[in-house]
């Protein structure tokens, strides 16, 4: 008795003879659906198995195990992958949580020199002490096993994101001060007087550009050639003749830039700038200044200078790390994408005579600069 007679022939209806049909000769369903398709279509019009292997191209064994499959469970079932049972996780959920602990600490919290985790280092140290730790199937543990336990949670301990911990405690109390200062300016003149404000005040920002480089070149740039270099030709090396400090206020009123270039910011230059600003204003007038907590503003020279001038200077201090609420930033990336951008020169006065030039030509065309969002939790 033949192998065929054994399993019973294949009785097909219309409608699975079509869906086989359309299935053997579809290019986008598994491959694996249309070879059985095939075999199925083949034994069910009386076909032999040695004539089913010769035209199909598959093997005896994998013949009988579809046509079994389909005359025990159904045309459809014979045509899908039986499910498989789940086996217990080799690393368990402990384990996994013991891999994210030690990459959620730093190498040199366990004696290495490293900051930061690589890949490699991360696995080579948990196929180490994985044992140790009770968890002896992570000691075989691959870089790319670590990656997917790591994944799971969503870890990257071998990057690094920079942040700014904000280290004022007034930080609200100084910002909500500082915008209220500026909603002053937004809503009077400097120079107006009535009963909530007997003197005129006059508002201006402070601070300092430290650090402004005097470099010069080593062989003299080469300027643009029509229809054949468009830009400017320079040497990349550069000589450092030294460093200067700008020290600007900006009237937030009229728009008028105080501006000194200094070599260096102590308490004495600054009160020079203070001397040009009282210089400048009606002496019945208050100057308020919108400054942060540099040392040179609040040393003792300065505080005697201060005290020679009573009601002249009104300080308000910006909270620390909050330097972006002071307007005279506005005016140094001004400078930076002005005059001071790739800026050359043969020595560090001719650095200050340039830079004292730039703030001038500033003063011929003012800006009047404004804060225009109050609703920062000011009330």
């Amino acid at each position: 008795m033949g192998r065929k007679t054994m399993r019973g022939a294949l009785v097909l209806t219309e409608e699975q003879r079509a869906m086989l049909t359309k299935l053997a000769g579809s290019r986008t369903v598994p491959v694996r659906e249309v070879e059985r398709s095939k075999v199925l279509l083949g034994y069910a019009s009386g076909a032999s198995i040695s004539e089913v292997m010769r035209r199909e191209g598959v093997g005896r064994p994998l013949i009988y195990r579809y046509i079994d499959k389909a005359l025990a469970k159904g045309v459809e079932a014979g045509l899908k992958d039986a499910g498989h049972r789940p086996r217990a996780p080799e690393i368990t959920d402990e384990a996994k949580a013991w891999v994210v602990n030690v990459a959620c600490t730093q190498p040199k919290d366990h004696g290495l020199a490293a900051e930061l985790w690589t890949l490699r280092a991360l696995a080579g140290f948990i196929s180490e002490h994985a044992e140790a730790a009770g968890y002896p199937r992570l000691s075989p543990a691959s870089k790319s096993t670590v990656w997917r336990i790591l994944n799971e949670q969503h870890l990257k301990p071998h990057k690094i994101r920079y942040d700014l911990e904000r280290r004022d405690p007034e930080f609200e109390r100084k910002r909500e001060e500082v915008l209220r200062v500026h909603r002053d300016v937004s809503i009077d003149k400097a120079e107006a007087v009535h009963d909530g404000r007997p003197r005129a005040i006059y508002t201006v920002g402070i601070d300092e550009k430290p650090g402004v480089q005097a470099l010069g070149v080593t062989a003299p740039d080469l300027p643009p050639v029509p229809k054949k270099e468009p830009t400017v030709s320079r040497d990349y090396e550069y000589v450092r003749h030294g460093t200067v400090s700008i020290l600007a206020g900006i009237d937030l009123h009229s728009g008028h830039l105080f501006g000194h270039v200094e070599d260096r910011h102590r308490s004495i230059e600054f009160i020079g700038l203070l001397q040009e600003m009282d210089a400048y204003y009606p002496p019945e007038a208050t100057i308020r200044l919108v400054l942060d907590h540099h040392s040179a503003h609040i040393l003792k020279e300065t505080n005697a200078f201060i005290a020679t001038r009573p009601d002249r200077f009104e300080y308000v201090h910006t909270p620390k790390h909050g330097s972006w609420l002071n307007l005279i930033e506005c005016v140094f990336s001004k400078m930076a994408r002005t005059f001071l951008r790739h800026i050359r020169v043969k020595s560090v006065e001719e650095l200050k005579t340039r830079l004292l030039k730039g703030i001038k030509e500033m003063n011929e065309a003012l800006v009047v600069v404004r804060w225009k969002k109050f609703d920062m939790g000011i009330v």
